[in-house]
């Protein structure tokens, strides 16, 4: 019998050692020992992309978090889309040369942005999506980030 994970969430920081744990359940899922994109028996499930969830946040990017790994379909990124135009997202988009680079930049970004008030955190949900390079269009990795708002 064959069967598919609906998710899977951790409680993690951005430690060294949180940073760590999420690597960790990345390459569990990737390699499909974790059958999240892959069944139980290997085979790969079309149409889903593999999203990460950040809540329950203990403060702000400081503390703990809790980061659920799920998948979506396109549709998904729509709604999105709609709550970033109603006001309650912001969106990001950065690339770089790996995966790791351009969510390095888009977090940084963030960070940068919260620090100056140019960016006012909810610490509700806030959802990203890596895509490696070999399936875009300009052959570069990209990060997009979708952070919650709040009025300052």
């Amino acid at each position: 019998m064959a069967y598919l994970l609906k998710e899977i969430t951790i409680r993690t920081d951005n430690s060294k050692d949180g940073m760590g744990k999420i690597n960790e359940v990345w390459q569990d899922i990737v390699s499909g020992k974790l059958p999240l994109m892959f069944d139980s028996v290997g085979a790969f499930q079309q149409g889903l992309s593999p999203i990460s969830k950040y809540t329950n946040y203990e403060r702000d990017e400081t503390g703990a978090y809790d980061l659920t790994i799920f998948t979506v379909t396109a549709d998904f990124f729509a709604q999105l889309q709609e709550r970033v135009n109603a006001g309650e997202y912001h969106a990001y988009d950065f690339d770089g040369l790996s995966i790791q680079e351009a969510a390095d930049k888009a977090w940084s970004q963030v960070w940068e942005e919260k620090r100056t008030g140019k960016l006012c955190r909810a610490f509700t949900a806030d959802y990203e999506s890596t895509v490696p390079g070999e399936y875009t269009k300009d052959g570069k990795a990209h990060c997009y980030l979708y952070i919650a708002v709040k009025s300052c």
